[in-house]
């Protein structure tokens, strides 16, 4: 992918007006260019936008474990492909070779199809982050299984609905997982799980901790022994462009979990290009992505994405509190971290404790840094530059979703000037629109609506598995013609994107439409505040009031409440405009967030509206405590 390697800002915009005037020419090159196939596509794209229907790359023939390591062999094949930093710190890291990983994924792909899985067939995978997760999902992908991996925290009966949605045959676990310095019983969730999902024929067990489990005669097998005496060759399927690679559940804001639907061709190109240009990859460099595997986030680009470019992957099985708050910078220094991909729950959390922390350990390897999950917030995004980057390192305040696959808008790093809480210009190849609630589009800059994109793109999820009625209408119906992302966003003079969060987080207040995320932005700015979540709750005279929920930093702890109340409000007053005070403001010691860092603002809302009858479907959540804490506060 050398020749398409964004280089400047002249060379951005040569690009991108090229991928917008001739999208299929554009894609043409770059899949061409970067990968091995083995049939060439007979058209690039075909699209019917009002159906939903996406297809790239038709008819061609390729395997993706096929460009992630084969190819790199002859190369690489001596090249640390994964770095698996264990949880414990006494534990010595791994250093996995490309030989070595071609060698683990043939072995593990033989053990499936010796266990009777075939091309096709859905395979779920609720491991902890160790490499046999990275090597099972490969194992998957060259045989042709689907893969769907579950995030190794979610409940019994999380695992079970997403199990029998997808029907699948095998599930893969592990006897127990570490986090921090909690010991958790992964086998004992599944074996509660499968007693409700008929489909389930075996489950494949890995030793982690060592701890006794409970093993079904007939239907469980541990994996050390069937590995090895496995064969270390299996030659990779050939797989069609559209053939499904993977399925990954997201929680709906309503209703059961969607699986989205990814495929192979377009999804390994998309990935491997946005990988590239976005983190500014050079084949020495050692990039990490702090998320986790269950996530979309670690499927492309902790293991798709860079190992398409032949990259270094660091793989962290641990917690960024844990022994200590620098964990994150020792890791950084031990295996000189050239990348850092991480969410701004994440920074945040760090950015309560001492800078000290950050300053004792050599960040000098890193070049860039990135932010994925949520929109960073201005106070989140300057400690961030400040203390890990030095300011020397490019932000890259990514946006995207499961559902688009791979990164969508975001500065390309020494060539986007950045702008605090901007994701900044879309990526070659990505054409958004900012949509009025009348389905107008909104032209001209220094304006905010409704974020869509206009034209489809490699990456993008072709559907929700077994509901393609869903997906048509959660995502195409709204404004015909075009995908709609859920979000709201604002473009700014010079054209940047900035998302302003979920667009059923805009509040009408007084008959103005009111942000969550800016009016977020002003609370955080106040020195004893460590994070804040804005609802809306009905009000007699405005139709709708706001309501905060705000935690504090330890130093905010023992402050006067009630001026602390008055000073936030002037914050907000000052940033936005009184319109935008809160009503209530409720001091919380943490926020209700799922395990992929994002709060969950329906309880809140509920919360605010007093309605405590029914808070739904908690199972997402890290802490499930925390909220009737917060109910009690209320009440």
């Amino acid at each position: 992918m050398k020749n398409l390697y964004i280089d400047s800002l002249p060379d951005y915009f040569k690009q991108y007006r090229k991928s917008i005037k001739n999208p299929k020419k554009f894609w043409d090159k770059i899949a061409e260019e970067g990968f091995v196939w083995y049939q060439r596509w007979t058209k690039v794209v075909e699209f019917d936008m009002e159906e939903a229907r996406i297809k790239w790359f038709k008819n061609a023939k390729l395997n993706i474990t096929k460009n992630c390591i084969d190819r790199h062999l002859a190369s690489r094949g001596d090249k640390t492909a994964i770095i698996w930093e264990p949880n414990d710190l006494n534990e010595s890291p791994q250093h996995i070779s490309y030989r070595e990983l071609h060698e683990r994924v043939c072995k593990m792909a033989n053990v499936l199809a010796d266990l009777g899985v075939q091309k096709g067939d859905r395979v779920c995978i609720y491991l902890p982050m160790i490499p046999e997760l990275a090597v099972s999902m490969l194992a998957c992908a060259r045989m042709g299984a689907v893969h769907s991996v579950i995030f190794a925290g979610f409940s019994d009966s999380a695992i079970a609905s997403r199990v029998n949605d997808c029907e699948a045959k095998l599930i893969i676990c592990s006897d127990g997982s570490y986090r921090g310095n909690k010991t958790i019983d992964l086998k004992g969730i599944v074996d509660k799980a499968v007693e409700k999902c008929p489909t389930v024929e075996k489950v494949l067990v890995v030793k982690r901790t060592g701890s006794e489990v409970n093993m079904t005669e007939g239907r469980d097998l541990w994996l050390e022994p069937l590995y090895e005496k496995a064969s270390p060759d299996f030659v990779s399927k050939i797989m069609d462009a559209e053939d499904p690679l993977f399925i990954l559940y997201t929680s709906g804001s309503t209703g059961k979990p969607k699986g989205m639907l990814h495929t192979t061709a377009g999804y390994m190109v998309f990935t491997a290009y946005t990988f590239k240009n976005v983190f500014n990859y050079l084949e020495n460099d050692v990039y990490w992505c702090t998320a986790d595997i269950g996530w979309i986030t670690g499927h492309s680009y902790i293991l798709y994405g860079p190992l398409a470019n032949g990259a270094t992957t660091v793989m962290f099985e641990g917690v960024p509190s844990y022994p200590e708050p620098d964990r994150f910078w020792k890791v950084i220094d031990r295996h000189k971290v050239t990348q850092f991909y991480t969410a701004p729950t994440a920074i945040r959390a760090l950015a309560k404790e001492s800078s000290e922390w950050v300053e004792k350990h050599d960040l000098s390897s890193l070049r860039v840094i990135g932010s994925v999950g949520e929109p960073i917030n201005d106070e989140a995004w300057h400690w961030y530059n400040d203390h890990v980057g030095k300011r020397k390192c490019p932000i890259v305040d990514t946006w995207w979703q499961t559902e688009t696959g791979g990164i969508m808008i975001s500065p390309i790093p020494f060539v986007t000037p950045t702008k605090p809480t901007y994701a900044t210009l879309p990526l070659p190849g990505i054409q958004p629109v900012l949509m009025d609630d009348k389905r107008n589009e909104i032209t001209g800059n220094q304006v905010d609506g409704n974020l869509c994109i206009r034209f489809p793109w490699p990456g993008i999820a072709r559907t929700i598995w077994g509901d393609h009625r869903r997906y048509k209408e959660t995502y195409f119906t709204a404004f015909p013609g075009k995908y709609f992302t859920g979000d709201g966003a604002l473009r700014d003079e010079t054209g940047y994107y900035r998302i302003t969060g979920r667009v059923d987080d805009i509040i009408i207040v007084s008959g103005h439409n009111l942000g969550t995320a800016p009016i977020e932005d002003s609370i955080n700015q106040h020195p004893a505040v460590a994070e804040s979540a804005i609802v809306g709750y009905p009000h007699d005279i405005k139709g709708s009031a706001l309501y905060g929920f705000v935690s504090l930093k330890e130093s905010g702890e023992v402050r006067d409440r009630d001026n602390l109340r008055n000073e936030i409000n002037l914050l907000i007053s000052d940033s936005i405009g009184p319109i935008a005070k809160l009503d209530k403001i409720q001091f919380v010691k943490t926020l209700p967030k799922t395990r992929s860092g994002k709060i969950m603002r329906r309880i809140l809302r509920k919360i605010a509206e007093g309605d405590f009858s029914n808070f739904g479907d908690m199972s997402t959540l890290q802490d499930p405590e925390v909220v009737e804490e917060i109910r009690k506060g209320k009440l």
